[in-house]
């Protein structure tokens, strides 16, 4: 059934004066990558860098990873505006793009973004037990993937289930279409392999919050893809698992999504709290 989501540009639940009141700081183009790492391939000097917009003179702050979207090829790192003066961080990541490198390098450095922000985020002040994931088309799918197989966290000594939720917008679940183009796989012949969320369901994931547009104006069955994996999802056991379609929106439903994702993550922290 449809979630209708009404007035969503005005509610923000959970949002205390003292987060409004509160100075924030901008550090930019930071390596995520070690220097032998980066020293190693101009590309990851370039690219693997992120942004990180945080709170000033405070301390025990949840932190919101964002990945952009651009299907793999393209886009930029971001920090949202809708995210900002939340009393949240914002890391905002940049990652290498098909086709200059292959794409599973994108989950790979998505991976190491993460991880970034589990080993610093406390050096700015931020409760590393508080880190969400989240990003919007590719950027979901990202999220995803490192959420879900663990394998790419476990690579950077992380366990994805230190991820405090899950976050993704419009996110692929099924193998992503630039990894199916890479393999000479049209886009619309539908793939479950090593390289699809789908493909990673687990009853022991992190809090799992999927937003999506109106399933007639997504894109390519990105709606029911992501119901077909909160379906998966609840029967293998995760019991954290939601799913909101926004009607009337197409792909590009992040400003809707925003108060959503916001939501959530202030829900969580409360739930902790008890």
């Amino acid at each position: 059934m449809k979630k209708l989501i009404l007035l969503l540009s005005f509610v923000f639940f959970g949002i205390s004066i003292s987060a409004q009141n509160t100075e924030y700081e901008t550090k930019n183009n930071i390596q995520y990558y070690n220097a032998a790492t980066n020293k190693s391939d101009k590309y990851i000097s370039e690219r693997c860098v992120l942004d990180i917009y945080y709170p000033k003179n405070k301390t025990g702050f949840a932190t919101i990873v964002w990945f952009h979207g651009g299907g793999l090829t393209g886009g930029n790192k971001e920090i949202p505006e809708a995210l900002k003066n939340k009393g949240f961080a914002i890391i905002g990541v940049n990652y290498r793009l098909s086709p200059k490198a292959k794409a599973e390098k994108a989950i790979e450095d998505a991976a190491a973004a993460v991880s970034w922000a589990f080993n610093n985020i406390s050096n700015y002040g931020g409760d590393k037990s508080q880190i969400f994931v989240s990003g919007h088309s590719a950027g979901g799918y990202l999220a995803l993937m490192i959420g879900l197989n663990k394998k790419y966290l476990q690579k950077e000594n992380i366990d994805a289930n230190q991820i405090a939720g899950l976050i993704p917008f419009s996110g692929q679940c099924i193998t992503h279409f630039e990894i199916r183009r890479e393999n000479g796989i049209p886009e619309k012949q539908p793939t479950i392999d090593e390289f699809a969320p789908l493909y990673h369901v687990r009853a022991d994931a992190p809090p799992l919050l999927l937003i999506t547009g109106d399933r007639e104006l997504e894109m390519l069955g990105r709606y029911e893809e992501n119901a077909y994996m909160a379906r998966m999802m609840k029967l293998v056991g995760h019991t954290q698992t939601k799913l909101y379609e926004l009607d009337g929106y197409g792909h590009g439903m992040t400003e809707p999504g925003f108060p959503l994702l916001v939501n959530e993550v202030n829900r969580i922290l409360k739930e902790r709290k008890k």
